[in-house]
Formats: C-alpha cells, structure tokens, sequence
C-alpha cells in the first residue's frame, strides 16, 4: 500500500503512516500459526497514530477500543464488550472468558486498543495479553514513544510481540495530501507546504490546524492558491506555548 492524496469515506487521507499501520495489520493477520500475534505502534502524540488505526478498523472490521484514564478493568471489559456488541454480565472474570470466546469466534479480527499506555500504568496490560493469547487474534496496541520501553518490564507481553511500527512524522508529500483532501477548494503550493511542515514538526494534527489558517487567509484575501508570501506574517501553529506578557512594563511605559 502507498501513500495516496485521495481522501477517503469518513475524510480519512491514507497518509504514509497509514500504510505502515496497514502493513503491520495484514502482517499479524496473514501470519503463521506458530508465531505471535501482538504488534505495537508507538510515537508522538499528533501524529496520526489514532486516525491509522481508524483507517485499518474500517478496511479490517477490527474491534477498537481506546482506553480511558478513569478505566479499571470492569471498565475496560465493558467497552470491549460493547464494541463486540454484547452485553457485559457477571464478574471481571466472566466478562473476560466472554470476550475471548467472542473474539475467538474469528481469530483474524484484529482487536486495536489505543492508549494502551495507560492499560499498562494501571497494571491491566496482562489482561490484554490474557485476551490475545486465549482469543488468538492479532492485538495492536497503540501509545507514546515510552510504549515500547513500558512494555519491556512486561516480559510476557514483550515476547509476543511480532513487530514494532514507529510512527513517523509527516513529510512534504503528506500535507500536499492533507490540503488536497480535506481543503479542496484552495491550492497549497510546496512552499508553502514545505513550511507548514517544518513549523509543525512533522505532526499532522497541527499541520491540519495550519492548513485550515491557510484556508481562512485564502479566503480573507480572495485567493484560490496560497503560498508562503501569501502568507505573510500569520503566525504558524506549532503548539509551543504563548510567552509570558509583562503587563507593569506595559503600563510603564504608557
């Protein structure tokens, strides 16, 4: 699979990142019997990590569950028994033999859990384990750069994992594709995409608030093709955070 500039149902863009979450699924469903079927993705917050898996849930018919900071494990259990469209009963012990047996009933469904960090700050990533290696079916967890290094402690988990995707930054042709796709009325020149993903470090989430900037500047000036001149002075959006303002020296000087 290769990046493409086309978008997709939902306005996903199959970015290069994308792909690569595509090839790790097809590699943990296609793999042999004898081999584990765990893989990890792994890398900064903002670089479409969770919009990857999204893509591959709707091309694979995955579960997916995104892990929420208040969940113990009755909670986890419960969305993931939702999500297999099943209603959750009994104890955390019932709702765990369900879950495999649901998941085992088609052990080439990928279960996709994301911020799989927090399963493993809360000591709950040997529940998942126990689920993947019951249920046979590929289990992709999806978090922070530290993800893998977590998961090192967790001996039993590391050793089934099959492999790793590392999430990478966008490049140049990937917010050409993010423009195109998601802002079609408007035509972003490289300069100019060249800039927006220097200044947002390569991470789409802010490339995408940036292209929408260039959106609203095109739109004020009544311009169909915007570039970095274009552009002017607008402050780019890279998430550092505003510095401090002295307001005495501002009075000051009045």
């Amino acid at each position: 699979m290769t990046a493409t500039t086309n978008a997709v149902k939902g306005g996903q863009v199959p970015l290069k990142n994308v792909a690569a979450f595509m090839t790790l699924t097809m590699r943990l469903i296609e793999r042999a019997p004898h081999l584990p079927g765990f893989g990890v993705c792994h890398g900064a917050s903002g670089l479409g990590k969770t919009e990857a898996s999204i893509y591959a849930q709707n091309k694979t018919n995955a579960i997916r569950v995104e892990v929420r900071d208040t969940w113990s494990r009755k909670s986890f259990l419960k969305a993931l028994l939702f999500e297999l469209q099943a209603d959750a009963k009994g104890t955390i012990a019932d709702m765990a033999d369900q879950a495999m047996a649901l998941l085992g009933d088609n052990p080439r469904r990928p279960l996709i859990i994301d911020e799989a960090d927090r399963l493993v700050d809360k000591g709950m990533i040997e529940l998942a384990r126990d689920i993947g290696d019951v249920a046979g079916c590929p289990v992709i967890f999806i978090g922070e750069e530290r993800l893998p290094m977590k998961l090192q402690a967790h001996e039993r988990v590391h050793n089934r994992v099959l492999d790793w995707m590392p999430a990478q930054p966008c490049d140049v042709d990937d917010t050409a594709a993010l423009a195109k796709a998601l802002y079609p009325t408007i035509t972003v020149t490289p300069d100019l995409a060249a800039e927006i993903t220097r200044q947002s470090d390569g991470r789409a989430r802010r490339i995408v608030k940036n292209l929408d900037d260039a959106l609203l500047i095109a739109r004020n000036r009544g311009i169909k093709t915007i570039d970095r001149a274009a552009w002017g002075t607008t402050p780019f959006f890279n998430s550092r955070a505003p510095q401090p303002r002295c307001f005495d020296t501002a009075r000051r000087s009045a």
